[in-house]
């Protein structure tokens, strides 16, 4: 693989269309490299990791660049996007990144994880979904597996409202949006046997960030 000396410039170009490009350097822009480097110390620098709703794979591909020895693996029901990431991880020589397309809410995995990452995808999910995907995605995890879940806090509300018309503005107004309130995202998660840390990331920006960090126990038996 070859080495990657600025990963997320070398990202950015490794897509030939303009507007991909501009997307994905505002996507950069809201989690930018700090950010990144928050949600990059939970996952293993080993190991297989997945990122379901990948899109066109920019941060997985990051990750890639940052730890040889992940093997990151994206899903994303958009073929265009998953054509566009396999080429930029041929582009930059990442072998260990590999992109598929399917729903990344109705998707049945055939291997086991490491971990996975989930970036500002639950809240897309109609609520009653959110519990049966999660349970699907944890019996992918191995025993110790870690989750990382990215999602946008419910408080302070005019942020959560700023979010909302971001989001409103990306996808339309048909799709259900709904922020989970901290403390229930806690309570499901916990409920699926993950011991869950609340990491609150602070941001200049107007966007009420929060990472749950979720781990399965190492001698657990998986289900």
């Amino acid at each position: 693989m070859n080495a990657v000396l600025d990963p997320i410039e070398d990202v950015i170009g490794a897509f030939d269309s303009l507007v991909i490009r501009l997307y994905s350097r505002g996507r950069f822009t809201i989690l930018r490299k700090i950010f990144l480097e928050e949600i990059g110390q939970y996952l293993p620098k080993r190991g297989k990791v997945l990122d379901l709703g990948c899109g066109f794979g920019f941060f997985s591909l990051y990750f890639a660049a940052r730890e040889p020895g992940r093997e990151m693996f994206g899903v994303d029901i958009n073929e265009r996007r998953i054509a566009d990431a396999n080429e930029a991880a041929r582009r930059l020589g990442l072998s260990n990144a590999r992109y598929e397309v399917a729903d990344a809410a109705q998707w049945e995995a055939t291997e086991d994880f490491d971990a996975a990452y989930l970036l500002d995808l639950l809240h897309h999910l109609p609520q009653d979904e959110v519990a049966p995907f999660l349970r699907r995605l944890r019996a992918r995890l191995r025993p110790g597996g870690t989750l990382i879940v990215k999602e946008v806090e419910d408080r302070p509300r005019w942020k959560a409202w700023f979010t909302l018309l971001l989001d409103r503005l990306m996808v339309g107004w048909s799709e259900p949006i709904r922020y989970w309130p901290p403390a229930e995202m806690i309570v499901l998660l916990e409920s699926l046997g993950f011991d869950v840390k609340k990491h609150r990331m602070r941001d200049w920006l107007p966007y009420p960030h929060i990472l749950y960090v979720c781990r399965l126990p190492v001698e657990e038996a998986k289900t």
